[in-house]
């Protein structure tokens, strides 16, 4: 078993083991970590724990420390160059006619790199753009086309709940949806409903999911099946039954 704390780089990101290094690390310490895209600032979402070597992503890389107030404040000053940013590479896309979508901007803790995240409808050859940017940031520039789920999550907003999006709230990955799990729950296959904003099903439609595909134990270990007709009156009968057999044994 490795001793390891997660730690996420974004609001509802993914979330990535790494070893403590001695560090004594508690939730929601800001911390510093050397990752593939170099120096990154962080926030421990999960304290120290043991999880099986399964779940481990070899190599571990350790803490480097936690954050200080220099690495605080050179954070707050990234998130302003990544606004101004923002709306350099906006006029950029709109000189070169380029048919895409800005979405978010992302400058690596160290500053050797900015990652722009943008939609469009296909392919797009951004190679002058990049070269254009590169000459005004002086720095290493990555272009990232994304898809519609992504875009939601980056850019936030309410689901037909009134509740914050998941996925920009607490999901850390998305998980396949199918038609099935609607179908399953006896929700109405109207795609206006069973639809997020990013056009795609929505994400909770899995979260009961499970639940559906379930056998009935009583208490003496013998199983029937209760189909998910939620609101249908033989499947409640048959739930009462079951109750009533649970209460006499």
């Amino acid at each position: 078993m490795a001793k390891v704390v997660g730690i996420r780089f974004k609001k509802a990101g993914k979330i990535y083991y790494f070893l403590p290094g001695g560090l004594d690390l508690k939730h929601d310490d800001n911390v510093i970590v050397e990752t593939a895209r170099g120096m990154e600032f962080g926030k421990v979402v999960l304290p120290l724990r043991e999880i099986p070597p399964e779940e481990v992503v070899s190599p571990l890389k350790e803490v480097l420390r936690k954050a200080t107030l220099e690495d605080e404040e050179q954070f707050k000053f990234n998130e302003k160059k990544e606004k101004e940013a923002f709306q350099i590479c906006l006029a950029k896309i709109s000189a070169h006619k380029l048919p895409m979508k800005l979405i978010e901007v992302e400058y690596t803790f160290d500053g050797n790199k900015i990652i722009f995240s943008f939609t469009a409808e296909g392919r797009v050859d951004f190679r002058e753009l990049v070269k254009d940017l590169a000459s005004v940031f002086r720095t290493r520039i990555e272009l990232r086309q994304i898809g519609v789920r992504d875009e939601a999550k980056m850019l936030g907003g309410l689901g037909s709940c009134g509740r914050e999006l998941c996925c920009a709230s607490f999901l850390g990955d998305f998980e396949p949806v199918s038609i099935r799990m609607a179908k399953d729950q006896n929700l109405s296959l109207n795609p206006t409903k069973i639809s997020g904003i990013c056009g795609r099903l929505m994400c909770c439609l899995k979260y009961e999911n499970g639940c559906y595909d379930c056998q009935g134990y009583n208490s003496q270990g013998k199983d029937k099946m209760v189909y998910p007709e939620v609101f249908d009156e033989e499947s409640k009968e048959e739930l009462r039954k079951l109750e009533a057999e649970e209460a006499e044994g």
